[in-house]
């Protein structure tokens, strides 16, 4: 299974390169002889609100835990991306049969499995250290995301020290189509080294990486 991401900030832009590299790689697949589909998805914004290793990882924990701070956008497209799998092995309702796996505990109970084989042990969410220096962006105005720069979405989380510090990155407390009011928070910016944040607020604060309207 191939997700294709398609977005103008993505690396597929548009729907006619998507539909080519899809036809592309079921013809790999074919030559191969393995049963590949491929996915076209919205990739105009990031999935999941944390953008670095601690944060992403928090957010992989929240959904697998089903906490109320999960984001909802990375459950959806894991359980659709499941879902797929399912199908191409036969396996009837596949969604309904995905979401139970995740909604049971037992995909919770897999991941610390696979953890503890490579050497890890199990830790809450809460105790996944990100980094201690952070700065919250905040809306000048009241309105609707419309639209967020990806690239810079990406730079400023490098900037902070992403992927090379683990707690470093960004999470969004917004995404496109929310609503927000004047004051509030679209993101915040941690990062293990108070000039890093410094240089990244001051990328983030010349390039907007929110358009509100």
């Amino acid at each position: 299974l191939i997700d294709v991401p398609v977005g103008k900030d993505a690396k597929v832009k548009n729907l006619h390169e998507a539909l080519r590299l899809k036809k592309e790689f079921e013809q790999i697949g074919k030559k191969l002889g393995k049963h590949v589909k491929v996915l076209i998805t919205n990739g105009m914004q990031p999935i999941g609100n944390g953008i670095g290793p601690a944060l992403e990882a928090r957010d992989v924990l929240w959904v697998l835990k089903r906490d109320p701070r999960r984001p909802l956008d990375l459950e959806k497209k894991c359980l659709m991306m499941c879902a797929n799998i399912f199908s191409m092995l036969g396996i009837k309702n596949s969604y309904k049969k995905a979401f139970g796996i995740l909604d049971s505990g037992k995909a919770y109970g897999k991941m610390m499995e696979i953890l503890k084989a490579q050497g890890g042990k199990e830790i809450d969410a809460e105790d996944i250290k990100i980094g201690k220096f952070s700065y919250s962006y905040i809306s000048s105005k009241k309105g609707t995301v419309r639209d967020i720069d990806n690239i810079s979405i990406s730079r400023i989380a490098r900037i902070a020290g992403a992927p090379h510090d683990k707690g470093a990155g960004l999470y969004l407390h917004k995404h496109i189509s929310d609503k927000v009011k004047k004051g509030e928070k679209l993101f915040t910016i941690y990062s293990e080294n108070k000039n890093e944040l410094k240089f990244a607020i001051d990328f983030a604060k010349k390039n907007n990486a929110f358009v509100v309207k």
